[in-house]
C-alpha cells in the first residue's frame, strides 16, 4: 500500500469519526445516560448487591505421598463439588496457577503429615483465591468440613496407616487477593466491563439501521470512502467515550469505596481498546443485519443478558456446566473479566493478559470481515 493510498485511509477515517463526534455530541439523550449510568451502577454494585460450588478447579502439592494424604485428597474430591485435583510439583507451580485464576482451591500437603499423624493432629495448609470472596468461602467451608470428618484410617497389617480420629486434622486456610472476602471487591473488579459492553453495544447498534431509517446513508455511501473506513470511523468517537467510562469507574471505585487496581494500570488501559472495539464492531453487525431500530434493540438485548450471564461477571464462569462455559468464551465480555481480574485483583501485568488481549484481538477480526461481507454488496 502506498503512502497516499495510506494517508487517504486515515483521513476519511479521521472525517468520518468528526462526523459522527458532531452528531454526537448534540444528542442529549446519550450524554446523559453516559453520565447517569455509571453513577447508577457504580452504587448499585458498591453499596447494594452482595452476593452451590460445582465443578470446581482445585491443585495439590502432596509432599508425604501416603496412603493418608491420598485418602484425604479422595475424601474432598469425593463430595462432588470438585474437579480431578491438579498435581503440582512445587509450592511455587500452585501458587502461579492460583495466581492466574486457573484454580479456585490450593491444597498443601506437607511432608511430616503421616508423622504428624501419629503423634497429634497433622496440619495442611489450604490457599484460596479471596478474588471470587463467595465461592472461595464455600469451597473453604466444604474442605473444612471434610478434615473435620477425617476418619480413622483403614487398619489390618504392618503396613497399616495410623488412626486419625474426628476432628484432629487441622486445616490452615489463608484468602490470597481478597483477605477479608468482600462482595464489594468482586463486582466491582468487572463493573467497567457491564458498563462498556452496555455502552458499546446499545450506541453502535443503532448507527446504521438509524442512517438507513432517516435517509442519510445513502449519502454516507455517496462519499469516497470503503465499508471498512466507514465502520472504524463511525466507532471512533466512542472509543474515547469509552475511556472516560473506565477512568469513572476505576476512580469511583476507588475514591468512594477504596477499591483501586492492584496491578498495571497500563495493562489495563491495553486490554479495554481490542475490547471496546470487539463490543462495538458487534453493535455495528446487528446494525448490518436488522431491517429497523425495533429489531435492532431486540437482537441487542439478546447479546447484552447472555454476556452478564456467561461471562463471569457476575458468577464464576469456572463454575459453570461444560457447553455453557465454552459458549461463553466467544462473547467478548468473557475475556475482559479475565483479564480485569488478573489485573485488578490478583496484581497482574501485560505479560499477564496476553491471551485475553489475543482472544478479543482475534474476536474483533473476525467480526470485521464480517461486517465488511455484510455491507459490500450494500455499498455497491
Amino acid at each position: 500500500m502506498s503512502f497516499a493510498a495510506v494517508r487517504r485511509f486515515v483521513s476519511n477515517v479521521l472525517a468520518m469519526g468528526y462526523r459522527e463526534a458532531t452528531v454526537m455530541r448534540h444528542d442529549r439523550a446519550f450524554m446523559a445516560v453516559v453520565t447517569v449510568q455509571p453513577v447508577m451502577m457504580l452504587l448499585l454494585f458498591g453499596g447494594v448487591l452482595s452476593n452451590k460450588p460445582a465443578n470446581v478447579p482445585w491443585a495439590v502439592l502432596d509432599q508425604s505421598r501416603t496412603e493418608l494424604s491420598r485418602r484425604l485428597v479422595a475424601d474432598v474430591e469425593s463430595t462432588g463439588y470438585f474437579l480431578r485435583p491438579v498435581a503440582v510439583a512445587s509450592q511455587a507451580e500452585g501458587e502461579r496457577l492460583l495466581a492466574r485464576g486457573q484454580t479456585i482451591a490450593f491444597l498443601v500437603i506437607p511432608l511430616d503429615f503421616r508423622s504428624d499423624a501419629l503423634r497429634n493432629g497433622p496440619e495442611v495448609q489450604l490457599l484460596l483465591d479471596g478474588a471470587d470472596p463467595l465461592t472461595s468461602a464455600r469451597v473453604g467451608g466444604i474442605i473444612q468440613a471434610v478434615a473435620a470428618h477425617f476418619g480413622a484410617s483403614a487398619r489390618g497389617g504392618a503396613r497399616a496407616e495410623p488412626a486419625v480420629h474426628a476432628g484432629l486434622l487441622d486445616v490452615r486456610g489463608r484468602f490470597w487477593f481478597n483477605p477479608t472476602l468482600r462482595d464489594r471487591n468482586f463486582f466491582l473488579a468487572t463493573l467497567v466491563g457491564m458498563l462498556l459492553t452496555n455502552l458499546c453495544l446499545s450506541v453502535s447498534s443503532l448507527g446504521l439501521v438509524g442512517e438507513r431509517e432517516s435517509g442519510t446513508f445513502e449519502q454516507t455511501l455517496s462519499l469516497p470512502t470503503t465499508p471498512l473506513e466507514i465502520v472504524l470511523g463511525k466507532l471512533l468517537p466512542y472509543v474515547g467515550v469509552s475511556y472516560g467510562v473506565l477512568t469513572f469507574a476505576v476512580l469511583g471505585a476507588g475514591l468512594v469505596f477504596g477499591v483501586w487496581p492492584a496491578g498495571s494500570w497500563l495493562a489495563m488501559i491495553v486490554l479495554t481498546l481490542p475490547f471496546v472495539m470487539a463490543s462495538l464492531a458487534i453493535g455495528v453487525l446487528i446494525s448490518a443485519l436488522a431491517r429497523g431500530s425495533a429489531q435492532a434493540v431486540f437482537i441487542t438485548t439478546f447479546f447484552i443478558l447472555p454476556s452478564f450471564v456467561l461471562s463471569g461477571v457476575m458468577l464464576p464462569y469456572q463454575l459453570m456446566p461444560d457447553g455453557v462455559r465454552q459458549i461463553g468464551a466467544l462473547l467478548p465480555l468473557r475475556w475482559f473479566q479475565i483479564g480485569l481480574r488478573r489485573v485488578v485483583s490478583r496484581g497482574g501485568g501485560l505479560e499477564d493478559i496476553l491471551g485475553p488481549l489475543l482472544a478479543l484481538s482475534a474476536i474483533f477480526t473476525v467480526l470485521l470481515l464480517l461486517i465488511r461481507w455484510r455491507l459490500k454488496p450494500r455499498l455497491g
